[in-house]
């Protein structure tokens, strides 16, 4: 007897299994799936509720075509509308690339605009040997390792970089030593 229930039981779950997606389907006010969809239109999917004149022309497409396969509509009718949903699709995708072309363009410009912005500003800082580009505007002296940024020919401090006269061994200005 148990048996017999166990087995029911069994019966029972895997027909609710089955008929779920058909039960699902319907209560969203759509078809039941007859075939799953292939694996390089799943990107669509996520995009039903788009805006987009290429996606709406390219949902549409898919849509005739599935129509077409389940028998819902002629083979007449599917050959005039893929046509006017392939020129709709085609015209929307041109669209967009134009799109596409002035907004790098755009782009393309303002990053000239903020290079050149950049390469003025920079144009009063200073660079330290060891440490490179500081962002201090005409600093002496790099505030990462203290060496002097300014290079000139004459001899000068290490510590303050007052220029010094030749052959000075310490400064004038401070009192330390001068580098060689």
């Amino acid at each position: 007897m148990w048996e017999l229930v166990a087995g029911l039981f069994v019966a029972l779950a895997a027909l609710a299994l089955v008929l779920e997606p058909v039960a699902l389907a319907r209560v969203r006010g759509g078809a039941a799936p007859l075939a799953a969809a292939p694996a390089d239109d799943s990107d669509l999917e996520d995009l039903t509720e788009s805006d987009s004149p290429k996606i709406k022309a390219l949902l549409a497409l898919k849509e005739i075509e599935f129509d077409r396969a389940t028998g819902k509509i002629s083979d007449e009718d599917y050959v005039r509308l893929k046509a006017r949903y392939e020129s709709e699709a085609i015209a929307a995708i041109k669209a967009e690339e134009q799109v596409a072309k002035r907004t790098a363009g755009v782009a393309d410009r303002a990053e000239a605009a903020i290079r050149r912005a950049r390469e003025r500003a920079g144009a009063g800082r200073r660079e330290c040997p060891s440490c490179g580009p500081r962002p201090e505007d005409n600093a002496a002296f790099c505030s990462n390792c203290g060496r002097s940024l300014v290079t000139v020919s004459a001899p000068r401090c290490a510590r303050c970089g007052a220029e010094q006269p030749d052959g000075a061994k310490f400064c004038a200005e401070c009192g330390g030593a001068i580098a060689a």
